[in-house]
């Protein structure tokens, strides 16, 4: 009896340890991902004193490294209050953000959605061949599309508009791959039922393929908000005029001294995008697996 108490009290004892280590070997990677967060927090509720302090070495006021407090000595919230309050310009960019965002996922919703329903449900003449050019479009980079995409939106006179970044996201084949993969989860009996019973094509795709794809629909958008609320390299190639840009290229025109307004206005910016994906993490993660799967 005493024996197999002791192995019991082993077993546990053991499999505690094993816990705490898988707990710790999960932590480590998650505070360094942390630590950039950490460090945008803490600098936005320093005072200006301790910024200039930390920021010392930078400027040759001071030698050796940039000294930084995680837990600032006296937090204030000034520099939220003159981005907020003093910062017109910040809402220009914010409003700038939204309308690019919001244009650019509503017509992904009217072009990608319908586009990758016709790849998995109809079969047509190269639509396999196309389908494969629709990856490999994926694929491509911006930089490797951005001369072809320049030359178009110019002779096209869309140069320095919000169009110029609207429209060539709205025509992303990322959404239609993601979305594609749910819609070849649906069965292609439940399909043909339907049609016997009297339903026509659009009857389809509005009564029974958006329903059952709308995670992978949901996906799509919650990934496309995270790429274009924080693109930069668009905006930096398309946008010359300062007022049109987004929020992501927001700065304060002269950094020296406003280096907490700075901060402030980074942590606002990582706001919105935290928020839509604690909302679509359960869609995301559906969208990702299903888009994993093989036909």
């Amino acid at each position: 009896m005493r024996k197999k108490a002791c192995r019991k009290i082993w077993r546990r004892s053991w499999r505690f340890f094993c816990g705490l280590v898988r707990a710790l070997l999960l932590a480590l990677p998650a505070l360094l991902m942390l630590m950039p967060v950490l460090l945008l927090l803490s600098g936005s509720l320093m005072s200006g004193l301790e910024l200039s302090d930390a920021f010392a070495p930078l400027s040759g006021e001071a030698e050796g490294y940039i000294r930084w407090k995680f837990f600032p000595d006296y937090p204030t919230l000034a520099h939220y209050g003159k981005l907020l309050l003093y910062s017109p310009q910040f809402f220009t960019v914010f409003w700038n953000s939204v309308k690019i965002v919001g244009f650019i996922l509503g017509l992904q919703l009217l072009l990608a959605v319908p586009s990758a329903w016709a790849f998995a449900v109809y079969r047509f003449r190269f639509s396999r061949a196309l389908f494969i050019v629709y990856i490999v479009l994926m694929l491509m980079p911006f930089q490797v599309t951005m001369l072809s995409q320049y030359l178009v939106l110019a002779g096209l006179g869309l140069m320095d508009t919000h169009w110029a970044l609207i429209l060539p996201a709205a025509f992303s084949t990322f959404p239609v791959f993601l979305t594609y993969r749910s819609f070849r989860e649906i069965p292609a009996g439940l399909l043909e039922a339907a049609r016997i019973d009297g339903a026509g094509e659009f009857t389809l795709f509005v009564r029974i393929g958006l329903p059952l794809a709308s995670g992978g629909i949901l996906a799509a958008g919650v990934l496309g908000f995270l790429e274009y609320w924080n693109m930069i390299e668009q905006p930096l190639a398309f946008l010359r005029t300062k007022t049109l840009w987004p929020l992501s290229l927001y700065l304060p025109s002269d950094l020296e001294g406003q280096e907490g307004t700075a901060f402030a206005a980074s942590v606002i910016i990582l706001i919105p995008a935290l928020f839509v994906f604690l909302l679509g993490r359960d869609y995301l993660e559906r969208g990702i697996v299903a888009s994993a799967l093989k036909e």
